[in-house]
């Protein structure tokens, strides 16, 4: 299987877990949203770490521009704004260009680390009510 397929493959599962993630999230179910915002950040490295291999020493990120505005978004709006990212990702893995790709999947993943802070956050500060 070649390279950009197995991109495109795990940009599919992100694109899975993502979906589920949104959906629990509506229903309240934190457990299950937890477990697939995990999800996603993993297919994230995985694309990352595929993409790397193609971009090599060309992916400085240290250009890409992170919204920092995110972090006062709901986490619905955060999530939503990681699934445009990720279909940005999948054009431009189907237009050839990787660097792009690279770049998206990047802030991606950025922005799915601010949910899962966010999430670990919250649990500690339930911890400690109950105790």
């Amino acid at each position: 299987m070649a390279l950009a397929e197995r991109i495109s493959r795990a940009l599919l599962s992100v694109l899975d877990y993502l979906n589920k993630s949104i959906s629990n999230f509506k229903n309240e179910d934190e457990k299950a949203f937890f477990s697939d915002v995990w999800h996603v950040a993993a297919e994230l490295e995985y694309t990352l770490f595929l993409l790397s291999l193609i971009v090599g020493n060309e992916n400085n990120t240290s250009q890409t521009k992170l919204n920092h505005e995110l972090k006062s978004l709901p986490t619905d709006q955060v999530m939503l704004k990681v699934k445009d990212l990720v279909s940005e990702a999948q054009e431009s893995i189907r237009n050839g260009d990787f660097m792009k790709a690279y770049k998206s999947a990047y802030l991606a993943r950025h922005y799915v680390f601010r949910v899962q802070e966010s999430l670990t956050e919250k649990k500690r500060e339930t911890d400690r009510g109950k105790k």
